[in-house]
């Protein structure tokens, strides 16, 4: 006999509820690292044969790296019905167990789902960590991570909701992080600062539409960028300043973004590393390079990580340890050696 619709709601939602209380804080491992697999730009549409590529990147790229975390950055699903797409991708992750959050992108609303709606759902989901949304119908948070030995906070995760489209009608294009937003990061990390003794937390920032100085970045023949650059950067027209809160606070070691499809390089600019995910997405929207996912792994202790892309079949490109692979050594300044 088939269970009832209404038999099957509730012993998902009750499996929520279980695993989101079975989620341990986030940590460092014995060996002082945190892995982070970040997917981007998913545009997955449920029944599209298209999309079974995506699917499939996911599941090959967590059960090769198993992380610590998942983040998915944004345009998730890419057609009705919503709640159903956006299930099928997350299963891909909570079903191996795996902690996951989601920042929305531009296009994740279209779908017959309100930003809100979304939110609720994706937090239904098995080992959804992000916090009850509250009032806001997508919140900006923060995921710390505590030290392997558990005792003290070690680094930062900002997650924020970078929105949709400019609600001005003189200013096309992409809308911007607010000043609400930019005001909110500068607490949170002064806060953090001043528990950390005065000395910022190593940090990472995630959301899904580029800053406007990823275009400044890439126009500067001196800033040391990796990976592929196959577009032009679609920022906002309008620049709010969170750039500039994040270089000022000093905890902020890198942004971490999705949208641009053609994109999955990282630049330095100005000491905070600008970069991209690899499109995970199948052939349901623009894509010229092949899908997958960016890994990103953190030592506890350290303003350091290294990242990479992970693609189909165990290929790995473009691994780089930030700072060290951007910044400009002085070999040429070293005395000759004698014979």
């Amino acid at each position: 006999m088939k269970k009832s619709f209404f038999a099957v709601c509730l012993f998902f939602l009750s499996s929520a509820l279980f695993c989101q209380a079975q989620v341990t804080p986030l940590k460092f491992n014995k060996n002082g690292e945190f892995k982070i697999v970040q997917f981007t730009d998913v545009h997955f549409k449920y029944g599209n044969p298209a999309s079974d590529a995506a699917l499939s990147r996911i599941k090959e790229v967590v059960d090769a790296e198993h992380p610590d975390l998942v983040i998915f950055t944004g345009d998730v699903i890419y057609g009705a019905p919503a709640d159903t797409a956006m299930r099928t991708v997350l299963e891909c992750v909570s079903s191996r167990k795996i902690p996951f959050v989601v920042t929305f992108g531009n296009h994740d609303n279209e779908q017959g789902k309100t930003r809100a709606e979304l939110y609720d759902l994706i937090r239904s989901v098995p080992y959804n960590i992000q916090p009850d949304r509250g009032s806001a119908d997508s919140p900006d948070y923060i995921l710390p991570l505590k030290s392997s030995d558990g005792k003290k906070i070690e680094a930062l995760l900002y997650c924020l909701d970078s929105h949709s489209y400019s609600k001005l009608p003189d200013v096309k294009g992409y809308d911007w992080l607010t000043f609400n937003q930019v005001n909110w990061y500068r607490q949170q990390s002064a806060a953090y600062t001043k528990l950390n003794g005065g000395r910022p937390l190593p940090a990472l920032a995630f959301f899904h539409i580029p800053l406007p100085e990823y275009n400044q970045a890439t126009a500067d023949a001196n800033a040391i960028l990796r990976g592929t650059r196959m577009e032009k950067v679609c920022s906002p027209e309008l620049n709010s300043g969170m750039f500039t809160a994040m270089k000022e606070a000093g905890d902020v070691m890198a942004v971490f973004v999705g949208h641009d499809h053609n994109n999955d390089y990282s630049v330095m600019w100005k000491g905070i590393l600008l970069a991209y995910g690899r499109y995970t997405g199948g052939n349901t929207e623009y894509n010229h390079l092949p899908n997958g996912g960016r890994v990103i792994v953190l030592k506890e202790g350290k303003r350091s990580f290294t990242t990479w892309i992970r693609l189909k079949g165990g290929v790995v490109v473009d691994k780089t340890v930030y700072p060290d692979s951007y910044v400009k050594d002085d070999w040429h300044k070293c005395p000759l050696v004698k014979e």
